[in-house]
């Protein structure tokens, strides 16, 4: 059996996964094509029956922020600011 994750699995085909690649296969793509693939995946995630299991510190730390933000509405902010701190 040929050993590319693609003879199982149609968006593989359209990234050119196999079973051997790593994250460091992809740093030299440029920015657009590395959205392509993220896309491609997010689409296929989002699609897909199977549970996304969070881990338990991932819960914890949301618990958290989300009691903090209750606890004290006044550090919240607004869309125009949290562009502003992603865009830097």
């Amino acid at each position: 059996m040929d050993d590319t994750l693609s003879s199982r699995n149609p968006l593989h085909d359209l990234i050119g996964i196999t079973a051997g690649m790593n994250t460091s296969d992809l740093s030299g793509l440029p920015v657009n094509e590395k959205l392509r693939i993220v896309t491609q995946l997010w689409d296929e995630i989002a699609s897909s029956p199977e549970h996304i299991i969070v881990p338990p510190d991932v819960i914890r730390e949301a618990s958290r922020r989300s009691a903090e933000l209750d606890a004290d509405p006044s550090i919240a902010i607004d869309e125009d600011e949290l562009w502003r701190r992603v865009d830097g």
